[in-house]
């Protein structure tokens, strides 16, 4: 990895000043990264975002519920600091939470993490922070930042390799990490309620949730049914040899690896191996079935600027919890790459984000949009892909 300079807002080599907007959330996370700010001598602003919730649901939310809102407003009490509130919501409901149910209609699995993320809080608070007239935003994500020696901003793992958020922020871009802030990211999770008990606020025992924040606590399926029923139609379910095993309450109902849930009873475990949208088919098969090689992903964000036109080996991570594994990657028009991994990875899933790593600087990432075998031809040029990504390495 090339040189760099730590930068991350608290006990750092290079040391930042003036105003900051911290995102809060009424967690301990928001709440820590706020207080240790303060503790630098930045003047700190608490901002939060009121996001969309279903009718008659808002008190089951995971964020922005009236007792999370309250809680901000005493970390900010507690702090000296201002609290300010921003309205989203429609926003949110018209990217985040439209782009969730058209994703499941489309047949991928949609992270809105992600989504929130690109367009909510690195861009409509970033830009509220900004005007302000903050210099910076923080957050209370597991993540740090570098400067490279040719100047660029690096996206580094956290030093809590357990609790690393980088995989959710691959989608900023230099001028974003320009603005950065990450207080956590030089601390370990285990530290950080006891930071807040020291600190005094009174948020130090409340539980996380894993939860997406519009789902009020509910499982995505029951989601789906009350607000998109449509996209829920029953089909077939068939094994990779076209046999009929059963039938399936809705493509949407099911993801990639799944294995219970499917309403058929065989002597071996079957596993949602793939879906196909066109004849609205569930497909299952063998657990040795999950296993695919070779994926394509889009829509790439490369944090340092777009890679050289030849392959370069890297490790690359296909969800948030996954393990990275080593694969060469190789850059193609309009934003996109081809990954060959060096062993069969399980459950590779269209609509989840693909993450680039060398070693704990994350270089950017993209969404996945499929997956196969390298020994089988199919859609995007990934025949040719295969014998360029056997053929070519950096």
């Amino acid at each position: 990895m090339s040189e760099s300079v730590s930068m991350n807002g608290g006990n750092s080599m290079e040391q930042r000043s003036g105003r900051v907007v911290v995102a809060l959330s009424g967690g301990v996370d928001s709440s820590v990264a706020a207080g240790l700010l303060v503790e630098d001598g930045y003047e700190v602003v608490g901002m939060m975002l009121r996001l969309w919730n279903e009718p008659g649901r808002a008190d089951s939310n995971r964020c922005c519920t009236p007792d999370s809102m309250a809680a901000a407003r005493r970390v900010c009490a507690t702090l000296a600091i201002p609290f300010y509130v921003v309205d989203v919501r429609e926003v949110f409901r018209k990217i985040v939470v439209s782009g969730f149910i058209a994703g499941y209609a489309k047949g991928i699995t949609p992270n809105p993490c992600l989504e929130c993320n690109r367009h909510i809080r690195w861009q409509l608070l970033l830009e509220r922070a900004l005007a302000l007239e903050a210099g910076y935003l923080a957050t209370g994500h597991y993540a740090r930042l570098a400067r490279g020696r040719d100047g660029h901003f690096l996206l580094l793992r956290a030093i809590d390799e357990a609790k690393d958020q980088s995989y959710v922020l691959h989608t900023l871009n230099q001028s974003q990490l320009a603005r950065a802030l990450f207080p956590l990211g030089e601390h370990r999770k285990s530290s950080v309620r006891e930071m807040a008990r020291r600190l005094g606020l009174m948020v130090h025992d409340r539980p996380e949730s894993q939860d997406l924040c519009f789902l009020a606590g509910d499982d995505y399926r029951k989601f789906l049914k009350r607000n998109a029923p449509e996209i829920l139609t029953p089909g077939q379910i068939t094994n990779s040899a076209g046999e009929i095993l059963g039938e399936h309450r809705g493509l949407a109902n099911y993801t990639i690896g799944q294995r219970k849930g499917l309403g058929i009873s065989t002597p071996n475990p079957l596993y949602v191996i793939a879906k196909d949208m066109k004849n609205n088919t569930l497909i299952v098969g063998r657990f040795d079935e999950l296993g695919k090689d070779t994926m394509i992903v889009e829509e790439i964000n490369w944090i340092n600027g777009p890679p050289a036109d030849y392959s370069f080996r890297a490790l690359a991570q296909i969800r948030y919890t996954a393990t990275p594994q080593a694969a060469l990657i190789t850059p193609m028009q309009n934003n996109r790459a081809g990954v060959r991994f060096d062993h069969m990875v399980r459950d590779i899933t269209p609509g989840q984000a693909a993450v680039f790593y060398d070693g704990e600087v994350c270089l950017g990432g993209g969404i996945i949009t499929s997956a196969m075998n390298s020994t089988e031809e199919g859609p995007h040029g990934l025949g040719r892909l295969t014998t360029i990504c056997a053929n070519t390495i950096r």
